[in-house]
């Protein structure tokens, strides 16, 4: 048995072979939807055009390597093109079925597995999460304080007036944090000291085992109290131990069981296997921008830990089908996920005007204000507000190395952006998909 194994818990190690198990299949291009005119489902053919022509002048002018789009409406695929090249060494062209790390992308597909546990009867959202992860169990927070006159930011350590929930690990308000945005000291140290936060590889968790993962982040002290405020976090992470404490199987094996095998997710996992290294997209090597290297996850082998926040690997095609079930209200071609219930809750707005929203979750994602947050998705609650074309009720994430995705429900669309370009432009690049597909609607 290799080492890789030798620490795991029984279920890991079947876990590892099994939630690979469709991305190592063969596999060949197929349109991952029913393929339409766009003037069939009420979009422009001409007006869609931008998009290419747009893309293919981000590509001429070395501000991306490549990318690929997707635009369904109706349940009908409209748009689908590559552009560009890989990134890779050989030089090779992008195209529709390219595997690209989503990073923070895997989010969502985490947080519906986590949800289906609640359909399931399992969990109930106002659990505290030390009821299944024992090292949640009385946490302490750091606070700051800035001396008036020195100005010098000191901290002490408090508890926490109660325990985070799992509604707080779906909607970012459990008082964690990420070690690579946090200014809260005490909580960056403990979780370099851990290893849940590598200075030199952004957003990477993946080579402790699940176990340590739980604990190390559970005996961590807090950068807000629970269910205080939205602050962009490991609340992911500590989901999928959740999931995997509750269903006894790895995260990865989950997904795999009851999301990737059933809405045909073939590409999607947590790793690439060798037969498949080929078509794995890269960034430039420097930022075209800044001149900053670019450091992306290892993905070429079974992690550590299957990683709910920012792990995941997959292509467009397979987002898209992913997209398309939960605008769907859960389900797509017979295979049902999530109840629309379930579905409506989670688009909801779960921070409303009682939670602290220093940092508007829009800001982060597109760079703009307008928008809340919901059971794992950024939400919009009406139509203005938020300079940026959209629609009350769309839901969307997006991933560290450019990769971007939302839903419409209005529209009746879902759209998918991949790149592997970590850049300071990926806000832009968003908003600029945003509007294009907008624009071409009839």
């Amino acid at each position: 048995m290799p080492t890789l194994f030798q620490s795991r818990p029984p279920f890991a190690v079947r876990a590892l072979v099994t939630s690979a198990a469709l991305l190592a299949l063969p596999s060949a291009w197929a349109q991952p939807l029913p393929k339409a005119t766009p003037e069939s489902q009420g979009m422009s053919t001409e007006r869609l055009a931008v998009i290419s022509s747009t893309m293919k002048q981000e590509v001429a002018s070395n501000r991306l390597p490549g990318a690929v789009v997707m635009v369904a409406r109706n349940g009908k695929l409209v748009y689908s093109e590559a552009f560009g090249k890989t990134g890779r060494a050989d030089g090779s062209d992008m195209k529709e079925d390219s595997i690209f790390r989503i990073y923070s992308m895997t989010k969502p597909l985490v947080s519906t597995a986590l949800m289906m546990l609640v359909e399931d009867g399992k969990v109930q959202l106002t659990d505290p999460v030390s009821k299944f992860l024992p090292a949640f169990k009385n946490p302490q927070v750091s606070v700051a304080s800035t001396h008036p006159v020195s100005g010098v930011v000191s901290y002490k350590m408090v508890a926490a007036n109660q325990e985070p929930t799992l509604q707080d690990l779906l909607r970012h308000t459990s008082g964690l944090a990420y070690g690579e945005l946090t200014a809260n000291a005490p909580v960056k140290e403990a979780y370099a000291k851990s290893k849940v936060f590598l200075p030199t590889i952004p957003f990477d968790a993946r080579g402790m085992s699940p176990s340590e993962m739980s604990d190390t982040v559970g005996k961590a002290p807090l950068a807000q109290q629970p269910g205080t405020t939205w602050e962009y976090s490991l609340s992911v992470d500590i989901q999928g131990r959740v999931v995997e404490a509750v269903s006894g199987k790895r995260l990865g094996d989950f997904l795999t069981e009851r999301m990737f095998a059933p809405l045909k997710m073939k590409d999607t996992g947590f790793h690439v296997p060798a037969a498949h290294a080929s078509r794995l997209a890269e960034a430039f090597a420097k930022d075209p921008l800044t001149g900053v290297s670019n450091v992306l996850i290892d993905v070429s082998k079974p992690p550590g830990n299957d990683s709910g926040g920012a792990g995941g690997v997959g292509t467009a095609g397979d987002y898209l089908r992913y997209c398309q079930a939960m605008l769907n209200g859960g389900s797509l071609d017979g295979a049902r996920i999530l109840s629309p219930s379930t579905v409506r809750l989670m688009t909801a707005d779960h921070l409303g005007a009682s939670i602290n929203t220093t940092t508007n979750p829009g800001q982060l994602l597109l760079g703009v204000n307008g928008y809340s947050f919901g059971l794992g998705f950024l939400v919009r609650s009406q139509d203005g507000l938020a300079p940026v074309h959209g629609t009350a009720g769309e839901f969307m994430w997006a991933g560290f190395a450019g990769t971007f995705f939302w839903a419409e429900p209005k529209e009746k669309l879902c759209a998918v952006y991949m790149t592997q370009s970590p850049s300071p432009l990926r806000a832009s690049y968003r908003r600029l998909m945003k509007n294009l597909v907008a624009q071409a609607i009839n």
